[in-house]
């Protein structure tokens, strides 16, 4: 045998099938139910070189979770080089793409960037400060059970993962998307009970706490969420005891490392270059405070620098780190022991608020909302129905109405930053202002248009997003969008000091830098419409969580009290804005209106200008800025789609054939009766051609529909019916 050649008994693995690989290791599997199903994650089969590699499995549902940890550190990195992906592959719901040029997978989707911030959200707080080995974790869905939502399975698949590459990841975690089906909590729920119910909640925690809560609701109140994020995690916990017993099982070998932390002669040395100087003197309103320690922060470089000489340009980023851990500090220690926050506002207090609408004067719909230096602009537009977006994922197939986008380019934080497309942070941050709105938005038959928001940040100084979101509200009424309630915004920290939780109401970047908690949560009156948290330390306990709902329910109202007197109904819409109508045809009459080819709907919209949606169960949608293209558009279809009446006056109908016995004339598009020679005038007419001829336009009244369908039409009988009406 060759040196490094392997062997494998090949009739044994194919008898034993599961049992082995074929390198000859072991197939290990643990398997536990969980929340009715049977959950099992399996090491062995698949990903060789991989750090570590598990197949979860639940229900049809499978997910392939790889980790791949760098067994070197990088040197003079300020951040953790950690990502987590989220792999959709139409195959795993046995779909092509619908796309007509691009079957193969592209970048992902909005959906699959979101789950990919879902699972990356709790489980980065897991890993040890100064920990600067690159990790890398990717689920890939192989087969997806249309019972349920992936997502949780591939967040247990990659916590797994992490736990056998040895690193020092802090796990494991799971999650579970639970819905209200029934009135009952339910995990695991199916996609129309989620998008049916009053609540689309994901959790996921520890054994010992909860990491992470994101929710989309329909008004639904802080009792219940509560109640819900309790369900989940206790429900979750097999799936934790699984994890556990799986590295158990395997025996991982722990990984050899070392941390990237500040020297503590250095952090020393700035505690004491900075005593004196932090505290009540920096406690301003976030401009001056800013500015302040910004002047601090380059005396303090300048001091040191003429200390220590020229080595202090390779020690600046070192002595910066420990600078800001020290403000980071005394930022806590105000809250803590003084209960004052660094711009001097009280625990529960909210930055002064500003909102205005209308700014801008050719869009449909516009606002500016500011609350302290944080400033978020937003814009409307509205359009018909056919512009809405057509959505084609591994999960999904429709049309999306209603879009929210966020933008934020580096001038809003100070910085000088490329312009590029929106990266993970906006997609999320955008997508949980539109949860926040879509749970009071009106239905397409009470206004029949596609809407897109979009906010462009302004300055950015702390919950960029909840200002998003009540931004976009105040815009929509602005468009003249008949909002079911108005919504606002608030975003919560958190200081654990021991046993102690401190939470602040509407924090601000500073207390976020140094808190250990951001939570945001948006709602109505009457109710929660959206919800994100998550935790920068190990776990939090659901008692402190109900604490920071009900403080977040009385700032969401203080700020919603500043929104009403801003605008509090829906503005008339913009005279830029298209107006829709929509009238319903008997869908058997749909061909008619098409036409060949679609030849008669493009004739249509060419000679009135109007803008036309045909769906299936026969509503039509008009829409135009010209009041007149719409009443063109809609009677011209009404004509194509109109039957006969009896009794009816049909006034200058053309003649389209002279017969001896009569003439055939055209009362409607493709509808044609007979006026007997009879019925042409009181008097006696001896030939049609002396009273009539082709291209005439006349008058007449339907008199009777004969068993065969026929129209008995008579002019006589129009013009004794239209002279009485005149003589009365």
């Amino acid at each position: 045998m060759n040196p490094g050649e392997i062997t494998l008994d090949t009739e044994r693995y194919l008898h034993m099938g599961q049992t082995i690989n074929p390198l000859g290791k072991e197939i290990i599997k643990v398997e536990t139910e969980l929340c009715g199903r049977t959950l099992s994650l399996e090491v062995g089969r698949v990903g060789f070189r991989t750090s570590a590699s598990v197949i979860a499995r639940y229900g049809d549902t499978v997910v392939l979770g790889t980790a791949m940890v760098s067994p070197n550190r990088i040197s003079g990195m300020d951040y953790f080089p950690l990502s987590i992906d989220y792999e959709e592959k139409m195959y795993a719901a046995g779909k092509v793409s619908g796309s007509r040029f691009i079957k193969r997978e592209g970048r992902p989707s909005d959906d699959a960037i979101l789950i990919g911030r879902l699972i990356d959200r709790p489980i980065r707080p897991l890993w040890p400060k100064g920990y600067r080995h690159e990790v890398q974790a990717v689920a890939t869905v192989l087969s997806m059970d249309p019972a349920f939502r992936p997502d949780m399975v591939a967040m247990i698949a990659l916590s797994s993962a992490l736990m056998l590459t040895g690193a020092p990841y802090e796990g494991p975690v799971a999650g579970l998307r639970v819905g209200l089906v029934d009135g009952k909590y339910t995990a695991f729920a199916s996609a129309e009970q989620l998008d049916e119910g009053a609540l689309d909640l994901v959790v996921a925690g520890t054994k010992d706490g909860v990491m992470m809560v994101e929710a989309g609701a329909n008004e639904v109140t802080e009792a219940q969420v509560i109640e819900a994020i309790d369900y989940a995690f206790k429900a979750m916990q097999p799936a934790i005891t699984l994890q556990e017993q799986l590295v158990k099982k395997i025996g991982v070998t722990k990984q050899e490392y070392e941390l990237d932390l500040p020297d503590p002669a250095v952090q020393k040395a700035v505690d004491e270059w900075l005593e004196g100087q932090l505290g009540e003197d920096l406690r301003l309103p976030y401009p001056e405070r800013n500015a302040l320690i910004q002047n601090l922060r380059d005396q303090m470089h300048t001091a040191f620098a003429d200390k220590i000489g020229e080595e202090y340009v390779g020690a600046k980023a070192e002595y910066d780190e420990a600078f800001q851990l020290a403000v980071h500090k005394d930022v806590r220690k105000g809250i803590v022991k003084d209960g004052v926050r660094p711009d001097g506002r009280k625990l529960t207090e909210v930055r002064p608020l500003s909102s205005e609408v209308g700014i801008l004067p050719r869009v449909h719909g516009s606002s500016l909302f500011t609350r302290g230096m944080t400033q978020a602009m937003n814009i409307v537009t509205l359009a018909p129905l056919s512009y809405n977006q057509l959505v084609d994922t591994m999960e999904k197939e429709g049309e999306r109405r209603y879009i929210h986008h966020y933008n934020a380019p580096g001038y809003t934080v100070g910085e000088v930053r490329r312009l590029s497309g929106p990266g993970r942070r906006e997609i999320g941050h955008g997508y949980l202002a539109e949860r926040a709105l879509s749970a009071v938005l009106p239905s397409e038959a009470e206004f029949p248009y596609m809407i897109r928001s979009v906010t462009e940040i302004m300055s950015q100084n702390g919950s960029t997003s909840m200002a998003a979101t009540c931004s976009s509200c105040l815009a929509l009424l602005d468009a003249g969008v008949p909002l079911k309630a108005m919504v606002s915004g608030i975003a919560m920290g958190l200081m654990v000091d021991g046993d102690r939780a401190i939470v602040l109401s509407d924090i601000a970047d500073a207390e976020d830098f140094a808190g250990d908690m951001d939570f945001k949560v948006t709602g109505t009156p009457t109710g929660i419409t959206a919800l994100q948290m998550d935790m920068k330390v190990h776990g939090l306990s659901v008692e402190v969580l109900r604490q920071a709902l009900e403080q977040g329910k009385a700032g969401r109202a203080f700020i919603l009290d500043h929104m009403v007197t801003t605008i509090s109904k829906p503005n008339e819409m913009s005279q830029y804005a298209p107006r829709v109508e929509s009238i319903t045809i008997n869908p058997d009459k749909i061909r008619e209106v098409i036409g060949k080819g679609g030849e008669v709907i493009q004739k249509i919209t060419g000679e009135t200008g109007a803008e036309i949606d045909i769906k299936d169960d026969g509503t039509i949608m008009i829409a135009s800025p010209d009041k007149r293209s719409i009443d063109a558009a809609r009677q011209w279809i009404e004509s194509i789609v109109a039957e006969p009446e009896i009794g009816k006056i049909y006034v200058d109908v053309p003649v389209v054939t002279v017969m001896d016995f009569g003439a055939f004339v055209q009362i409607m598009p493709g509808k044609d009766g007979l006026v007997h020679v009879s019925e042409m005038a009181e008097e006696r007419v001896n030939k049609p051609s002396d009273v009539v001829k082709e291209g005439d336009k006349v008058t007449v009244k339907l008199v009777a529909i004969d068993d065969r369908g026929r129209l008995q039409l008579s002019m006589k009988a129009a013009a004794r019916e239209l002279k009485d009406k005149g003589d009365k």
